[in-house]
């Protein structure tokens, strides 16, 4: 019973083996055919990376991306049919695990020689329109930070009214006789009205900038709504990365320019000098007692007037603390870096580049389980089992040809009989 049951058991093993080996054999009849489409595919993509990289358009360039697109789906065709054929067959543990290494090694080298390269050519142009539109939110955060800060210098200029009137007002209670007790245009008069003139100044060469500052932020937010367009703008991605250096070179300009419109170093400087440079005038009073209280009024002008310049330099040192605008500067770059530089954002396109040169792998992991599948099916079955009717009926040829060269062979051999003597 236990014979019979092995029996069947083998049976069915080798029905099973039979199945897988009829299934191969229809496959190899266009396994070829399709790893020469992936490898001609693959170098056709090849060549177009290739090409975006060459600066030259020359015969030389195009026949030397050519050579490399033809090297690279060789290279890929004779890998994995090398791949497809041994790995199968190989039985032993230790012969495996080389194998798997250098499958490793070949993909790592295809991924490095061909699908970066695909890579390139199938998201290339979107990478470079990315690096544009990044480097355009770069251009813009730098002119808005730039902005900011002149305006916070602008706003200085209400410090500086606010200042320029007080010593206008104190110049006024002066005139009337109700600062030192003496009405008229005096001493203490003319250092009021010394300090208010200069601060006067300062605030109309403020007021000035402030048409400045709104042209060129103006004429920075036009420029970033041209470099935007060419983002997005049809055709030859090259061709407009030439017009987007052009507007970015433009639009550098305009934030070093709304830098330097900046007013915030300039009123620290008239704060330093605001009660630093006083031109004290000649007492006038009649009396010793009259100049005295002159002196005694221009003593404390000059600690108000200390006090405002150092109010007034704390405010422009306030706005010469904000973060300065991020230096931004746009570099052109190929269509191959850009892909690696912005890889995140083209996971797709990597993935299809990578799995159309490593695709053949899953093939050789689906042929190594089959073959391993029918070696299991074939396992303990005696040779006479595992013979199919042709094997059986080529056998028997072989067989009774075999029988005829015996026979032939024999009756060469069978040496003739000697003559009789007696009977002559």
């Amino acid at each position: 019973m236990s014979n019979s049951e092995d029996s069947a058991t083998h049976a069915r093993g080798v029905r099973y083996a039979r199945e897988l080996e009829g299934h191969l054999t229809w496959l190899d009849t266009f396994s070829g055919t399709a790893l020469g489409v992936l490898a001609t595919a693959s170098g056709i993509y090849t060549y177009l990376g290739v090409s975006s990289l060459l600066d030259d358009n020359g015969a030389m360039s195009a026949f030397a991306a050519i050579a490399y697109s033809v090297a690279v789906s060789v290279g890929i065709f004779v890998f994995w049919s090398y791949m497809l054929r041994l790995f199968p067959a190989v039985r032993e543990r230790r012969a495996r695990v080389g194998l798997m290494g250098a499958m490793g090694l070949g993909s790592i080298a295809i991924i490095a020689m061909s699908s970066w390269l695909n890579a390139a050519a199938l998201a290339g142009s979107a990478a470079v329109e990315q690096h544009l539109a990044e480097t355009v939110q770069d251009y813009q955060s730098s002119l808005e930070r730039a902005h900011e800060i002149a305006l916070s210098a602008q706003g200085l200029e209400r410090d500086v009214a606010r200042v320029r009137q007080s010593f206008e007002d104190l110049s006024e209670q002066e005139a009337t006789g109700n600062l030192s007790g003496l009405a008229g245009r005096g001493a203490v008069f003319r250092v009021l009205r010394q300090k208010s003139s200069e601060l006067a100044g300062l605030e109309a060469q403020i007021a000035s900038q402030t048409p400045l500052v709104q042209s060129a932020f103006s004429e920075g937010n036009a420029i970033l709504s041209r470099m935007r367009a060419l983002t997005v703008e049809p055709g030859p991605v090259e061709a407009r990365s030439v017009e987007f250096s052009e507007q970015a070179v433009r639009l550098a300009g305009l934030i070093t320019q709304l830098r330097q419109l900046s007013v915030a170093s300039l009123v620290e400087r008239a704060a330093q000098d605001l009660s630093a440079s006083v031109v004290l005038p000649e007492l006038d009073g009649r009396s010793a007692e009259t100049r005295g209280d002159q002196a005694a009024t221009i003593s404390s002008v000059l600690e108000v007037l200390a006090q405002r310049a150092t109010t007034l330099e704390r405010a422009a040192q306030a706005v010469l603390a904000l973060p300065a605008p991020p230096d931004t500067t746009y570099t052109p770059i190929s269509s191959a870096d850009a892909v690696i530089l912005y890889a995140r954002n083209f996971i797709p396109s990597w993935a299809g580049a990578i799995a159309i040169d490593l695709l053949p792998a899953v093939l050789v992991f689906i042929l190594a389980i089959t073959h391993g599948a029918i070696r299991s099916g074939r396992e303990g079955t005696a040779v006479e089992d595992s013979m199919t009717l042709a094997e059986l009926r080529a056998a028997l040829a072989v067989v009774r040809d075999l029988d005829g060269s015996v026979k032939e062979t024999a009756q060469v051999l069978t040496p003739l009989p000697k003559p009789n003597p007696a009977a002559e």
